[in-house]
């Protein structure tokens, strides 16, 4: 077995909550840190440390980088990155809330929140526009190859790197378009998820086709809905053993690659972006010995 948090790889949960943190606090770090640590065993909260939170704590962890701002063809992808990211899973929206108190209580005065998100799971796995999300996703031991640092020889073994973004869709301008149309922005029918012979390359299909790049550019993704008032979208969510697949992917929708623009961002737009190194655990605890605790 590989020290990986094991709500990483753990099926999708009715409801979720993501709290983010900024570091408020470095003298108090350590002592909030450990705190956390004691308390989480990665499975109910998956914890994500930021690059800045590393850099204070003086922790050289390899790969570990600050989520890239992208400007494309009309398309800006922003970097918002925090110090901490608390990944709650499980439980009813109430209970969720509660635990999220919790476990800001746990780590003042060191860290405040500075976004928090309700996420809920939507029919069978489906996007709030009716697509399935994650079609492709890797199963079983390829899901922990392509999420995890399994290589025995890595000190970073158990380890895990995830690049987490808010989209906000336009759902009027989605739904006003005809069938046809609106299934070449994704380039798989919505009613049979079946994906077109003869999309047109700015489907968000062909700009993402993990197989395409090379080396291939595999992503494990753990994407919920969101809503808010009368918005709504997607927490996107997208685990690996690096950075690689997915700045690899972002680069492509945004038109870097070949001057073609994923179509999605005619109707949807990214909100936030950060990248977090997810340590692995160890006798049933977050093993944070990456960070000198």
């Amino acid at each position: 077995m590989f020290p990986e948090q094991p709500g990483i790889l753990a099926p999708l949960p009715k409801f979720a909550r993501h709290i983010f943190f900024d570091l408020e606090d470095i003298g108090h770090a350590r002592e909030a840190l450990s705190r956390l640590a004691t308390a989480t065993d990665g499975s109910e909260i998956v914890v994500g440390i930021g690059a800045s939170l590393a850099a204070a704590l003086k922790a050289d962890i390899p790969g570990l980088k600050t989520f890239p701002a992208l400007a494309g063809p009309g398309i800006e992808v922003p970097s918002t990155p925090a110090a901490l990211w608390c990944w709650l899973r499980d439980g009813e929206p109430g209970e969720l809330f509660h635990r999220g108190r919790e476990i800001e209580s746990l780590l003042e005065p060191a860290f405040v929140p500075m976004q928090s998100v309700s996420l809920f799971r939507h029919g069978d796995g489906l996007d709030l526009t009716g697509y399935e999300d994650g079609t492709e996703n890797p199963k079983g031991e390829e899901a922990r190859a392509t999420a995890i640092v399994t290589d025995p020889a890595d000190p970073m073994i158990g380890s895990s790197y995830v690049a987490v973004q808010q989209w906000l869709h336009d759902f009027d301008g989605f739904d006003a378009l005809p069938d046809a149309p609106r299934d070449d922005v994704i380039g798989r029918r919505r009613d049979d998820n079946e994906e077109l012979e003869h999309a047109p390359a700015s489907a968000h299909v062909k700009r993402t086709a993990q197989e395409s790049f090379e080396p291939p550019a595999f992503m494990f993704r753990r994407s919920m809905p969101w809503t808010e008032g009368d918005d709504g979208g997607l927490m996107f969510v997208a685990f690996g053993h690096s950075f690689y697949a997915f700045e690899t992917a972002l680069r492509r929708m945004t038109g870097l690659d070949d001057g073609i623009a994923d179509a999605l961002f005619g109707y949807s737009r990214p909100l936030t972006g950060a990248y977090f190194w997810c340590p692995p655990t160890h006798a049933g605890q977050l093993d944070l010995s990456a960070l000198g605790l």
